[in-house]
């Protein structure tokens, strides 16, 4: 059978189409941040995945049987059901997304001074471990260095280092190890199995906490099914449920793999250890049966939990990330390979030579595109990735100078992902002409969504 999406639309929103003078207008007013737009300016967004898939019908329909009760409500039980099926953890807390998430581990968890380890800490999980004092160190594994090569598995850790860092100077000082599947950082890349129990064994043996950052999960087990024989027959429920048995317990935003607007999961083995959660979660979150969200909240993510593994829709979501990434290789673009199923990452760094790390070439590159097409796209690079120096220079560079095209869920059909790639040629064909840009103002941390900036053109 054809690939196909494995659905049909019944509800359709109109797409804004603004000229190239009102794309100008809007990106100078917001100090040239593509997260400062309105989101009637874009016309293809492509900012991120996380919440902003389409609703199925069965998840509509579950929204309206929500119990709104505060403490016990039945759609808390049926979250929970799901969840503990999947993950086999005893201790199940919902909360808003995977950031608060993240902050309640941390803070109960961990104390200044130590470590965290992970294949490669993403944005809020890097500022969630720095905010309570401690230091995030990136483990990605060699094969990551290599953005052409089709190595299956570029998101696993690096365990050599892993080990040298449980046993080493520093191995008093590590407080937990946490694992991104699929590794978002490191360009939506995939971790293998193998991987996850040689680091889960490693992490036990030195009897250090092992921790899923599990809002992909389900994109990496498909991912798994694909590209390991052992496990070519295997539904990739079955491959989730045991990956999720290896750990000590996860986090994650339901926004991405729960395929809901809102809602995240703490979920752990340890009693102890969640009774301190709770506390925190009761305090900043909400009671344990509803952490922040409505009832019509868990239902929907219960049933997006349930339909996020069907093979036909993860089947066809790998063909869509593929379809882009060979269109935009045609048109000229190097994107990083193999191509993943949440975004497709483009090179930047190569496409614009011109521009060094200091400027930004991700995110000159993602202003470009905003410019040319209406895309709005998201910046992996020294403005996200890299620290700034005491007078304002990139004292710290990303490894890559990326830009990501998250594609959200049953939300753009194949024509969409062709204009993008379209408008991705067009800005290739006139690279020479994209500017740098240099920070006028920012935060002291996670500046990218709140800086302003400016283009260079010097």
């Amino acid at each position: 059978m054809p690939l196909m999406e494995p659905y049909r639309i019944k509800v359709v929103e109109p797409i804004p189409v603004t000229t190239r003078t009102q794309r100008a207008q809007a990106l100078a007013r917001a100090g040239y941040n593509l997260f400062g737009l309105r989101a009637d300016e874009v016309t293809i967004d492509l900012l991120t995945d996380s919440g902003t898939g389409a609703l199925s019908a069965a998840q509509q329909a579950a929204a309206a049987i929500g119990d709104e009760s505060y403490a016990g409500a039945r759609s808390f039980h049926r979250f929970r059901e799901v969840v503990e099926d999947l993950t086999s953890y005893e201790h199940i807390y919902p909360v808003h997304q995977g950031r608060a998430a993240e902050r309640i581990l941390f803070a109960t968890l961990l104390k200044p001074g130590q470590i965290t380890l992970s294949n490669t800490h993403f944005d809020t999980t890097r500022a969630n471990s720095e905010l309570i004092g401690c230091e995030a160190r990136d483990l990605p594994c060699p094969e990551a260095a290599d953005l052409d090569s089709h190595e299956p598995f570029k998101g696993n850790i690096d365990l050599a280092a892993l080990e040298a860092a449980l046993t080493g100077p520093d191995a008093g000082r590590v407080g937990l190890v946490i694992m991104t599947i699929t590794n978002n950082g490191g360009g939506g890349q995939p971790v293998s199995m193998a991987n996850l129990e040689a680091a889960s064994e490693l992490c036990r043996r030195h009897g250090v906490p092992f921790f899923l950052d599990a809002g992909r999960f389900a994109e990496n087990a498909w991912l798994v099914t694909q590209r390991d024989p052992e496990y070519a027959n295997t539904d990739p429920r079955d491959v989730a449920k045991a990956a999720f048995r290896l750990a000590d317990g996860c986090l994650a935003s339901l926004k991405k793999d729960g395929i809901a607007h809102i809602g995240g999961l703490l979920a752990m083995r340890d009693g102890d250890l969640a009774q301190r959660c709770e506390v925190m979660l009761t305090a900043t979150e909400g009671f344990r049966t509803y952490g922040g969200l409505a009832g019509r909240d868990l239902e929907m993510l219960a049933q997006g939990l349930v339909e996020v593994t069907d093979p036909y829709y993860l089947r066809s979501r790998e063909a869509s990330a593929a379809h882009l990434a060979e269109l935009v290789n045609a048109a000229g673009v190097d994107t990083v390979q193999p191509p993943g199923l949440h975004a497709v990452y483009l090179n930047a760094g190569r496409l614009l030579p011109h521009i060094p790390p200091e400027r930004f070439p991700g995110h000159a590159l993602a202003c470009a595109l905003y410019l040319e097409g209406g895309i709005r796209t998201v910046e992996l690079g020294t403005l996200m990735l890299g620290k700034e120096g005491a007078e304002g220079e990139a004292a710290t560079l990303a490894p890559f100078e990326l830009v990501r095209l998250a594609l959200p869920r049953r939300t753009y059909t194949q024509s969409h992902l062709e204009y993008v790639a379209e408008v991705i040629g067009m800005v290739a064909k006139q690279a020479t002409l994209v500017p740098g840009y240099r920070v006028v103002e920012s935060p002291p941390i996670l500046r990218h969504f709140n800086a302003r900036l400016e283009p260079v053109t010097e």
